[in-house]
This record gives structure tokens, C-alpha cells and sequence, in this order.
């Protein structure tokens, strides 16, 4: 039991540290920075230097509840950030720009596999938190 626990253990007290800065308290908020700001820019509505060299436009983020008849694309979204639902300016399912970040592949990278798809699946929910608090009318 407590083999199984330290682990868990270890990476919260990770966590911890590094959301110990007010810049970083939201892990979702460091997540879009990491992964997606570059192309969607912070606001999430594109518009990015990066964005100058993309033949496809990033799409505003902001609109995705609004795009939606008012209604948030959770699930679409989550398909979208795991790579099952494929997006062509992100690149191939099996590479997605942002590498393997969030697919199962990078649960492998843990001992635990249970706890390596449990932090995948905390990055992604966290970054849909914080893609959901973005939306605008």
C-alpha cells in the first residue's frame, strides 16, 4: 500500500511547488501556456506571431461554447486536445504538436500506469477548465 501511495504522494507534493507561484496557481492556465498559447495566444483567440506561419488559421477558442448553440464541446474537446478527433494544423494523431503530452503514450513514461493515465487525464481536464473560463458571448 504504501509503494502504491508514495508515488501518488511524490507527484502531488510536485504539483505543489511548482503551483507555488501565483503565475502557475492555475494548472489549466499553465497547461494553454505551454501547449497552446503559442498558436492561440494566451486569450485563446489566435491572432499570434506563430500564427503568421500556419497555412490554417487557429481557430478563436473563446467561441467554442458560442459556436456550439451556447452549449461548452466538452466532449469534442477532450477528443480534440487526446488526439482521437484529429486536427489538421496539429499534425498527425500519432505526433500531435504538442508531442504525446496528452495521450496514453505518455502514460507510459510512468511506472505506475495507472498513475501516468491519471496525470494525462488531470492535464486535460485541466486545460478544458480553463478553455471553458476563456469562452466569451
Amino acid at each position: 500500500m504504501i509503494k502504491r501511495l508514495l508515488p501518488l504522494t511524490l507527484v502531488s507534493l510536485l504539483l505543489a511547488a511548482g503551483m507555488a507561484r501565483a503565475d502557475d496557481a492555475d494548472l489549466g492556465k499553465l497547461e494553454f501556456k505551454n501547449s497552446c498559447a503559442a498558436c492561440h495566444g494566451m486569450d485563446g483567440k489566435g491572432g499570434t506571431e506563430m500564427g503568421e506561419f500556419l497555412r490554417i488559421q487557429p481557430p478563436d477558442l473563446s467561441q467554442l461554447q458560442k459556436n456550439n448553440g451556447g452549449v461548452f464541446p466538452t466532449a469534442r474537446v477532450y477528443n480534440t486536445i487526446d488526439g482521437r478527433q484529429a486536427v489538421k494544423a496539429h499534425g498527425p494523431r500519432a505526433m500531435p504538436v504538442w508531442g504525446q503530452r496528452y495521450t496514453d503514450d505518455a502514460a507510459q513514461v510512468y511506472a505506475d500506469p495507472l498513475l501516468g493515465e491519471r496525470t494525462v487525464r488531470v492535464r486535460i481536464l485541466a486545460l478544458i477548465d480553463y478553455l471553458y473560463q476563456l469562452q466569451r458571448p
